[in-house]
């Protein structure tokens, strides 16, 4: 069945398809954001992070906001086309169950 190797080993972590989608929603997203929304360690939230860094379907910014340092997540281009297309696996997948 095509839509089952579809789908991307990258996203079958909860955390890593939370961040996914918040980020598919949002132009950029902080870190503490991210790490209160899906309810995980910071060191947690920067592995799952380095992870789809890799894979360039992510990227930071890095600023400061009151002399604090203040890092904001993106999703790149590819990031949102292996996202959709592993969302679109899943549906087709979903619907041959029916």
């Amino acid at each position: 069945m095509k839509s089952f190797n579809d789908l991307n080993k990258a996203f079958e972590n909860r955390i890593r398809l939370g961040i996914m989608s918040m980020l598919m929603v949002e132009d950029a997203i902080e870190f503490n954001t991210l790490k209160n929304n899906l309810e995980v360690t910071d060191g947690n939230l920067a592995s799952h992070i380095k992870a789809l860094e890799l894979l360039n379907y992510i990227v930071y910014e890095k600023s400061f906001f009151e002399r604090k340092p203040l890092t904001k997540y993106k999703i790149t281009i590819l990031g949102k086309q292996e996202f959709i297309k592993h969302l679109n696996a899943l549906e087709m997948l979903l619907n041959n169950l029916k």
